[in-house]
């Protein structure tokens, strides 16, 4: 029996309805025999997975000196106590595995992606990472020389001047959030200091384990093997400095002439706070209007029709113990200071006049398919973990955020922007020529 076939209806358009609610899968908390913390986020349909740690205490706000915890991260897969630098990468390449680390302000982490078949031979290996990493001095000496050339590099070009320089502006200049590299830090770091840190925060008692992707049974087994079997000593934390709190500053406009330059950086935002306030979500709203997707009426203006820049962007980012706003662009120098009039313009129509709702509901469209799209996929899934793990919030935080863009009414962006995008109280810098 022959099946009919499928005819689409053209002659109207598919019927249209909105999601009430996203259900995210939340990740399960166990602990290994020793105590550590993991969790796990049991889907996808490839037999791949990916195994993080995650060290609270290896930060930049952590480390002692400048470049110690970058350079301790990066150099993990250096040389192990077993290993070469090549051993050790031909072994993952052998594994067909992928070794990923990351270095932040506030956390340094350890990725390892491995298929299942190959967890018995890579776990061991990640193991080897963390636990015996030994910085050869050679390969240390080589990566102070080549991070030391690529800084020399970048500090000729004004959006890297202007995005150290904004941040020091914003926190100061001795808050670990506000601190910049500079030339002699390369001078002041060795190779001991670089091992030490890692010995003092790249503990087990400093860790917690995010696993994610198809797991695999035996997935237990091996890291309990690894990082929790009764070998493992899980050492007591050694206090380390703690950030200062941020400075409260008067508010100034500032320029860092570049002679040489054939555009300027401008810079423009304010301090706020990080995804535990109230505010932060309505926040979001306000700043995807203003400049947070290719629609923006920034990119509208400035770019689409007054041709003053290849691009430009606003951003609310999120810190451990802070946040802050930032309206970012490279422009022309000869229209660098009509780019700052129309900038400037568009934040006071969003504190003079209400959103329409035409262009209030194609952003929380665009909101909603994002925050759907940042949901897909095991990796996508412990990364929204991560994202309220960090800032001890739960599941619910998401439904907040989900029904504020639903809901946000035009007179509560008025409202946000009035509070939030005074321009007195809105740092203002332009690196480059004006």
């Amino acid at each position: 029996m022959m099946n009919k076939q499928f005819t689409p209806d053209r002659a109207h358009a598919p019927s249209f309805g909105t999601i009430d609610k996203v259900a995210i899968p939340e990740a399960k908390g166990e602990t290994l025999s020793n105590g550590l913390p993991v969790f796990k986020i049991d889907a996808g349909t490839q037999e791949l997975v990916k195994v993080e740690l995650i060290f609270p205490k290896a930060g930049a706000t952590s480390q002692p000196y400048p470049l110690v915890s970058v350079g301790t991260n990066d150099m993990l897969d250096e040389g192990t106590s077993n290993y070469s630098s090549q051993a050790f990468a031909e072994q993952i390449d052998y594994y067909g595995a992928f070794l990923q680390s990351e270095s932040t302000l506030d956390f340094s982490s350890v990725c390892l992606f491995s298929l299942n078949k190959h967890l018995p031979n890579t776990i061991p290996l990640l193991e080897e990472l963390i636990k015996n990493a030994n910085f050869p001095v050679h390969e240390f000496d080589t990566y102070i020389q080549n991070k030391k050339q690529k800084f020399l590099v970048d500090e000729a070009k004004v959006s890297t001047v202007a995005r150290k320089k904004f941040a020091e502006l914003l926190f100061g200049a001795k808050h670990p959030y506000g601190h910049y590299l500079t030339e002699s830090d390369f001078g002041n770091i060795n190779r001991d200091m670089v091992a030490k840190f890692h010995s003092e925060a790249y503990q087990l008692s400093k860790c917690h384990l995010v696993i994610s992707g198809k797991i695999d049974p035996q997935l237990d087994k091996l890291m309990e093997k690894s990082f929790g079997h009764a070998g493992t000593k899980l050492i007591p934390p050694i206090p380390m400095s703690r950030a200062s709190e941020s400075q409260n500053k008067v508010v100034t406009k500032h320029f860092v002439e570049k002679k040489e330059a054939l555009q300027s950086a401008i810079r423009i935002g304010r301090v706020l706070f990080n995804k535990t306030h109230p505010d932060f979500p309505g926040m979001q709203v306000l700043n995807t209007i203003l400049g947070g997707y290719f629609g923006s009426r920034l990119m509208s203006n400035i770019r689409e029709d007054k041709g003053y820049t290849y691009g430009i962007g606003s951003g609310i980012v999120s810190l451990q113990k802070a946040g802050y706003f930032f309206i970012s662009t490279e422009v022309g120098v000869a229209v660098c200071k009509d780019a700052l009039r129309e900038i400037y313009a568009e934040i006071a129509r969003l504190r003079n006049e209400l959103v329409e709702a035409n262009e209030l509901d194609l952003v929380k469209n665009y909101m909603i398919g994002s925050f759907l799209r940042s949901a897909d996929g095991p990796f996508s899934l412990a990364d929204k973990f991560k994202g309220i793990y960090d800032y001890s919030l739960d599941y619910q935080y998401y439904d907040r955020y989900f029904q504020k863009i639903k809901t946000i009414t035009p007179k509560e962006i008025q409202e946000l922007a009035n509070t939030y995008f005074q321009e007195q109280e809105l740092t203002e810098l332009v690196v480059g020529k004006m």
